[in-house]
C-alpha cells in the first residue's frame, strides 16, 4: 500500500471516530484463514458474490459488518453451522471495485459480538446480533503491570528476530495500556492457528486475555529462536562452503598459471590411466567414464563423490582381464595330491580328469565340485592341495550362518558403505578372475526377511549362467566361468534341490583304522611334533600305542579328535623336556593312559554278549557310521506294540511292519499264534536322547522281535542293515560305506546287507572288504539262520563250545548258553561311552539325528 493510501486511511480514522450507534441487525460476511479483533485494521479481497453483495449492503447505509470466521477455510459457500457465532463488528473505510468483479476493501473491528439469529440466507446472510461488553478492567497492579512489560518484551524480541522491529513499533507497544486492546494487537500479529485465534476472541475477560496471548507469544518466542538458530546455521555452512570453494578455485588458477596441474585434475588422470590397465570388458569400460565424467563436474568433498570414487576404485581394481598362467602337468598335480592326502582317491581322480582336459582344451569352463563328507575328513585342506596342483590361487569363504542375500550378490550403491558380495571381494583380493573358489558349509546356509543366499548362488554356480554374473554394487556382467568352484557340506540334506542339481556331488566317506594311522604316521605326528617345538628323535609313539589311540580315545569318521589327542601327548612331552626330562620318550600301550587318562570308550561287545532280543544294526550319521542296538521284549498286555528311543516316524513303521511279519510268520517260527492276545510287544533302540529315523533298521527289528519269541539269542558279531516288508523281502538302503566303516571300528566281523546292494561293494577299500564278511540277503529267511543262534545246530560263524577255532580267526567263540538265555564269550570291540549309550556322532551330541 502506497503512502498516499496510507495518509487518506488516517484521515478517515480520525473522521470516523466519533461514537456511532452499532446496528444489531447486520449482513455477514464470513470470513477465510484469519480472524478479525478489535481494532484491527485490514485489507480484505471480497470475491464470493455473497461476501460481495454484505459489503455493499453495509456501504450503503452505515458501513458496519458483522465479520466472523467459517470453520473450514476450503469451503466456497460455508453454512450457518459452519461458522463460529463469535465474531467482530467492523467497520468498512474504503471500498474499492476490481475489473474482474472482485472488492477491495478496508476494515476496521470495533466491537465484539455473537450471533443470536439468522434472518436472511438466500442472496447473503444478514443475521441478528448480541454485542458483547467486555469485563472492567480493575486498577492495574504490579501483576497485571508485569504481564503487559512480559508480553511487549516478547514481542520486541519476535520482531526483533524477523527483522521487523522498528522504533515505530516499541513507541505503538509502550503506549498501548489497557490489557485487552494490547492482547489483541499481539494476537493479531501472532500466526495462530484458526482455532487458537477464535478461543482469544472468545475470551472476554482482558486479563485472562492477556494471560493466554503471554503463553503463546512465549512459544513462538521459542519457535523463532529455533528456526532464527537454523537458519544461521544454514547461512555460516553455506558462507564456509562457498569459502572453500573461492579457495579451491584460486589454487586451481595458481597451478594453471604455474603450469602444474591441480589434485582433481590429477586424480582424473589416474583415474583414466588405471580404468585403460585394467582391460575392462566393453560395458564396464562405458560405464567407468561415463562416472568418471560425473566425478569430473562434481565437488571433490561432495558426499555422491565419494560414493563415485568407491564404486571406481572396485572397477579398476577387479580382476577382469587377469589370470594365472597354468602349467599343466598331470604325473606333477597327482604327486603333490599324494603327498598332501592319504587315500580320496575319486576325488584325485576326478581333479586329474579336469586338468586332463584343460590340457586338451584350455576354454574348458570351470566345474562345480561339492565335497560332501564328515568333519575332519579333509574337505577344506583337500581344496588347498588342489590349487596347489593345478597352480592357481586359492580363495575361501565360510557360508556357514549366512542370512543376507546381499553377502553374496552385495548391496546397492544407494546405501552407505555399501560393497560388492563376498564373490566378487574374494576374486579382488586374490588378484585374478580364474583362482580355486571354496565355499565352505553350503549346508548351513539360512534364509529369513533380508533373503535367501542359496538362490543367490544359483546364478554363480551355473555353468550356463555365470559368465554373466551381476553384482548388485557393480550392475555390471562379470566373467566367473573360468573360476574353479568347490564347496564343501556335511550332509546334502539341507541343500536346496536346484542348487544341488548345478553341483557335481563328490562323498568323502569316514577313514578305516588302517588309513588312520598311516595319515597319523605321514602327516598328524610330524605336524604335531613341529608345531609343539619338539624334534623328531625326541617322541616315539609305538604302533600298538597309535592303534590303541584310534580304538579307544578317539570315535570318529575324521581325524580332528587324532589330532588333538597326539596334540597332548607332545604337550606333556614338551612339559617333560621342559622341566629337564632326558629324551626321547617312548609312547607305549602301558603307559598310555599317564598322557592321555583313562580310556573314552570301553569295548562294546564285552559288556553285551549275545542275548536274546538284542540284535545289532547300522546307522548313517553325520560323522560316519555307527553301530546302532534294537531290544525286543515281550511283556503282559493285550498285544499291543510299544516303542521308545525317540524314533522318527519312518522308524516306527518299520517297527510295525516287523511286528506284522512276525505275527504273520508264528506258524512257521514254532511259535502259538495266541501268544499276542496276552502279550505287549515292547522295542527300544538306545540311546534315548538321541533322534533317530530311517527305514533300514527294519531287519534288526524284526530279528530282535523273533529272538524274543522264539527264545534264541543273536550272534553278537552279526551287524544287519535293511528295510523289511510286510512279506519279509528285504529292501535296498544307502550310506553302506559308511556303514561298514562303522560296523569295522566296532570290531564287527560279519554283515548282513540287502541283495539289491552288492554292486555298491565295489566302492568299498579291498583291505575293508578282507576283513569283514558280508552276506547279502534278498528275504528274511536268508537273515534269521545267519543271525539267530539255534541252540541244538548252531550257525555258520558262531561256534559253540567245544569246537575248535583256527589260528588267528578273531571271530568271538560262543559259549555254554546261561539261565537267562545269554551266550558268554566274544572280543568284538564295538566302542561304547561309559555312559553305556550307542554314540552316534564324534561329540556324542544330545539331539544329533541319525539315518538308519
Amino acid at each position: 500500500m502506497g503512502e498516499t493510501d496510507r495518509d487518506d486511511l488516517i484521515s478517515i480514522i480520525e473522521e470516523n471516530e466519533r461514537e456511532s450507534d452499532i446496528p444489531t441487525t447486520l449482513p455477514l460476511m464470513p470470513v477465510r484463514d484469519v480472524v478479525i479483533f478489535t481494532d484491527m485494521l485490514l485489507p480484505l479481497f471480497v470475491g464470493r458474490e455473497k461476501s460481495v453483495r454484505a459489503v455493499e449492503e453495509a456501504v450503503s447505509k452505515d458501513g458496519f459488518l458483522f465479520l466472523a470466521t467459517q470453520k473450514d477455510a476450503s469451503t466456497e459457500n460455508p453454512s450457518t453451522d459452519e461458522i463460529f457465532s463469535t465474531g467482530t463488528v467492523g467497520r468498512v473505510l474504503r471500498i474499492l471495485k476490481l475489473p474482474d468483479g472482485r472488492v477491495k476493501s478496508l476494515v476496521q473491528g470495533v466491537a465484539k459480538g455473537r450471533i443470536i439469529k439468522y434472518l436472511r440466507k438466500r442472496s447473503y446472510y444478514r443475521v441478528k446480533l448480541e454485542l458483547i461488553q467486555e469485563y472492567p478492567v480493575p486498577e492495574i497492579n504490579l501483576e497485571v503491570e508485569a504481564l503487559m512489560r512480559n508480553v511487549r518484551e516478547h514481542s520486541e524480541k519476535i520482531l526483533a528476530l524477523r527483522g521487523e522491529l522498528s522504533g515505530d513499533v516499541g513507541t505503538v507497544l509502550e503506549n498501548i495500556v489497557d490489557p485487552g486492546k494490547l492482547a489483541d494487537l499481539v494476537a493479531s500479529n501472532l500466526r495462530l492457528k484458526i482455532e487458537e485465534s477464535q478461543n482469544l476472541l472468545e475470551i472476554f475477560d482482558p486479563i485472562q486475555r492477556l494471560k493466554r496471548v503471554n503463553d503463546l507469544i512465549s512459544r513462538e518466542l521459542e519457535l523463532s529462536t529455533m528456526q532464527a538458530k537454523i537458519q544461521s546455521d544454514v547461512k555460516d555452512e553455506i558462507s564456509k562452503s562457498q569459502r572453500d570453494y573461492f579457495l579451491r578455485e584460486q589454487v586451481r588458477a595458481i597451478y594453471r598459471e604455474l603450469g602444474e596441474h591441480d589434485e582433481k585434475a590429477q586424480e582424473i588422470e589416474d583415474y583414466r590411466k588405471k580404468i585403460k590397465r585394467a582391460k575392462m570388458s566393453r560395458e564396464a569400460k562405458q560405464e567407468a567414464h561415463k562416472q568418471l565424467r560425473r566425478l569430473e563436474q562434481m565437488h571433490p568433498d561432495s558426499a555422491e563423490s565419494t560414493v563415485i570414487r568407491v564404486y571406481l576404485d572396485w572397477l579398476v581394481d577387479m580382476p577382469w582381464s587377469r589370470s594365472t598362467k597354468e602349467g599343466i602337468d598331470v604325473k606333477k598335480a597327482k604327486a603333490v595330491l599324494d603327498k598332501d592326502h592319504y587315500g580320496l582317491e575319486k576325488v584325485k581322480d576326478r581333479v586329474l580328469e579336469h586338468l586332463s582336459v584343460r590340457q586338451l582344451n584350455p576354454q574348458m569352463k570351470g566345474p562345480i565340485l561339492c565335497f560332501v563328507g564328515p568333519p575332519g575328513v579333509g574337505k577344506t585342506s583337500l581344496g588347498r592341495s588342489i590349487a596347489r596342483a593345478m597352480k592357481r590361487k586359492f580363495v575361501r569363504i565360510s557360508l556357514g550362518g549366512i542370512r543376507d542375500e546381499a553377502e553374496i550378490r552385495g548391496h546397492r550403491r544407494t546405501y552407505i558403505g555399501a560393497l560388492p558380495g563376498r564373490i566378487l571381494q574374494g576374486l579382488k583380493q586374490c588378484g585374478t578372475n580364474n583362482p580355486l573358489f571354496m565355499m565352505d558349509e553350503i549346508d548351513k546356509l539360512g534364509a529369513d526377511f533380508r533373503g535367501d543366499p542359496s538362490s543367490a548362488l544359483l546364478e554363480a554356480l551355473d555353468p550356463e549362467q555365470n559368465s554373466e554374473f551381476s553384482d548388485h554394487f557393480l550392475n555390471l556382467p562379470f566373467d566367473l566361468s573360468h573360476v574353479m568352484f568347490i564347496l564343501t557340506a556335511n550332509l546334502t540334506d539341507t541343500i536346496p534341490s536346484a542348487l544341488l542339481d548345478r553341483m557335481e556331488v563328490i562323498t568323502l566317506a569316514g577313514y578305516t583304522e588302517e588309513e588312520k594311522i598311516k595319515i597319523a604316521r605321514r602327516h598328524l605326528i610330524p605336524r604335531q611334533i613341529k608345531e609343539n617345538g619338539l624334534k623328531p628323535r625326541s617322541l616315539s609313539l609305538s604302533a600298538e600305542a597309535l592303534r590303541h589311540i584310534i580304538t579307544d580315545y578317539t570315535s570318529e569318521a575324521g581325524l580332528r579328535n587324532l589330532e588333538r589327542e597326539i596334540g597332548t601327548i607332545c604337550r606333556k612331552v614338551a612339559r617333560k623336556i621342559a622341566e629337564g626330562g632326558k629324551e626321547p620318550f617312548l609312547i607305549t600301550r602301558s603307559n598310555l593312559p599317564k598322557y592321555l587318562g583313562v580310556a573314552q570308550y570301553v569295548p562294546e561287545m564285552d559288556q553285551e554278549n549275545s542275548q536274546v532280543g538284542l540284535a545289532t544294526g547300522l546307522a548313517w550319521t553325520q560323522v560316519g557310521g555307527e553301530v546302532l542296538y534294537v531290544e525286543a521284549a515281550l511283556i503282559g498286555g493285550k498285544g499291543e506294540l510299544i516303542v521308545t528311543g525317540q524314533l522318527g516316524d519312518i522308524m516306527q513303521e518299520s517297527a510295525r511292519a516287523a511286528v506284522t511279519y512276525a505275527r504273520a510268520n508264528l506258524p512257521h517260527l514254532g511259535v502259538e499264534e495266541k501268544i499276542f492276545e496276552n502279550l505287549d510287544v515292547h522295542i527300544h533302540v538306545p540311546a534315548g536322547a538321541i533322534p533317530k529315523d530311517g527305514p533300514s533298521a527294519g531287519i534288526a527289528m524284526a530279528t530282535a522281535l523273533i529272538s524274543a519269541l522264539t527264545r534264541k539269542p543273536i550272534r553278537n558279531d552279526v551287524a544287519m542293515t535293511g528295510e523289511i516288508t510286510l512279506r519279509g523281502r528285504v529292501l535296498p538302503i544307502g550310506g553302506l560305506k559308511e556303514k561298514a566303516l562303522g560296523a569295522l571300528r566296532a570290531g564287527i566281523l560279519t554283515v548282513i546287507i540287502p541283495e539289491k546292494n552288492k554292486k555298491d561293494l565295489v566302492e568299498i577299500p579291498s583291505y575293508v572288504k578282507r576283513k569283514l564278511q558280508f552276506i547279502c540277503v534278498k528275504h528274511m529267511d536268508e537273515v534269521l539262520p545267519q543271525a539267530v543262534i539255534d541252540r541244538k545246530s548252531p550257525s555258520r560263524g558262531a561256534k559253540m563250545e567245544g569246537q575248535r577255532q583256527r589260528p588267528g580267526d578273531r571271530r568271538p567263540k560262543a559259549k555254554t548258553p546261561t539261565t537267562d538265555g545269554t551266550y558268554r564269550g566274544g572280543r568284538n570291540k564295538v566302542r561304547r561311552p561309559r555312559s553305556g549309550g550307542i554314540r552316534p556322532s564324534v561329540n556324542d551330541r544330545s539331539g544329533a539325528d541319525v539315518n538308519c
